[in-house]
């Protein structure tokens, strides 16, 4: 494709305009999970249940981000 032919307007990289939205926000959710797996939430609380139900939550967040990019970018 020549230089020509491509405009600074040409919007067709995206078939829906919430496509990018859907990603970000898929993106910084899983960031987000990665985060605080960093920050190592086990050690805050004594409580070995409470520990696994922070885990849990942030695999979940994991998935729920993943998943939202997955249905974002599926047309």
């Amino acid at each position: 494709m020549s230089p020509e032919t491509v405009s600074m307007n040409d919007t067709s990289r995206f078939s829906d305009r919430l496509e990018p939205v859907g990603i970000a926000a898929g993106a910084l959710l899983i960031l987000v999970a990665i985060g605080t797996l960093a920050g190592t939430p086990w050690t805050t609380k004594g409580d070995a249940i409470a520990s696994v139900i922070q885990v849990i939550g942030v695999i979940g967040t994991a998935a729920i981000g993943a998943a939202l990019i997955k249905i974002s970018r599926t047309e």
